[in-house]
């Protein structure tokens, strides 16, 4: 079909206004990526001075490393034991027989859909109360129920879109519910459960304002860098952001070629 001026325009302008918007979104990102590998001296950005020594000392910040290893241990463990959560949660709420459906999606939702200073709020109201102190394990808690929502929503529409036959059929050929639930279910559930728990850790890897709350005296990457940034620009700082924005973007791409589609099987 031929394309009318109008429809070239209108191409052309939706082109300029998509290159436009991701300028906008990345650009911090390149400037930072650029500041981080050479020297600013009077606002001239000084090309000679090129080199990755800035990453390099990161490695060398023992309160980095400890910020790093924190991190990591918080966001893997609430991933993990959102993803686990988020399959006990699927199973039950579709279960004919479950009781107060509706107000467990509710509590599950809520810490997600609320503020992240409210919910920090109530997390470290909750720990005061219980008498815990804060700590990682405080980290883990509101991480955990911080990204639950996340995983369980990714489970429990891969769990609705499996047919009924699949399990009434395991049921009929002598399967018990834990042989279902293993060969059956999980199989199935794999690839949503993966994805879950990549987003879960990009989602922990990056909170901020509810480990303020919860952290007490111990630091996660994200506030270690918040309060390196109380003291000004540094490039050892934009060294720490690029990394930072780099392992948050490939989690978010790893999660995101999981949630594409595949393709239909061919016809004969």
């Amino acid at each position: 079909m031929l394309r009318t001026r109008g429809d070239r325009i209108a191409e052309y302008a939706t082109c300029a206004v998509t290159v436009l918007v991701l300028l906008v979104l990345y650009a911090p990102i390149l400037v930072s990526a650029v500041f981080s590998v050479v020297e600013i001296r009077r606002g001239e950005i000084l090309w000679e001075t090129f080199t990755f020594r800035h990453y390099v000392t990161l490695w060398s910040n023992a309160s980095v490393i400890d910020a790093l290893a924190n991190t990591a241990i918080v966001a893997i463990c609430s991933a993990g034991i959102a993803s686990i959560l988020a399959v006990l949660l699927a199973l039950y709420t579709e279960w004919h027989g479950a009781i107060a459906r509706t107000a467990l999606t509710l509590l599950i939702y809520l810490p997600f859909l609320l503020p992240p200073i409210v919910t920090g709020l109530a997390l470290l109201v909750a720990s005061a109360n219980a008498d815990m102190d804060r700590s990682v394990l405080t980290i883990i808690i509101g991480h955990t129920i911080f990204v639950l929502a996340v995983a369980y929503r990714l489970v429990l529409t891969r769990l609705q879109a499996l047919p009924p036959t699949l399990i009434e059929a395991s049921f009929d050929l002598g399967a018990s519910r834990w042989q279902t639930l293993r060969y059956v279910l999980l199989p199935h559930l794999a690839s949503s459960i993966l994805t879950g728990a990549l987003l879960a850790l990009t989602l922990s890897f990056d909170e901020t304002l509810i480990s303020s709350f919860v952290a007490g005296n111990e630091m996660t990457l994200p506030l270690r860098l918040w309060a390196m940034m109380r003291v000004g620009f540094t490039p050892e700082i934009n060294a720490l952001v690029t990394l930072v924005l780099l392992v948050s973007m490939a989690l978010a791409l790893a999660a995101a070629s999981l949630l594409r589609p595949k393709g239909e099987p061919e016809e004969d």
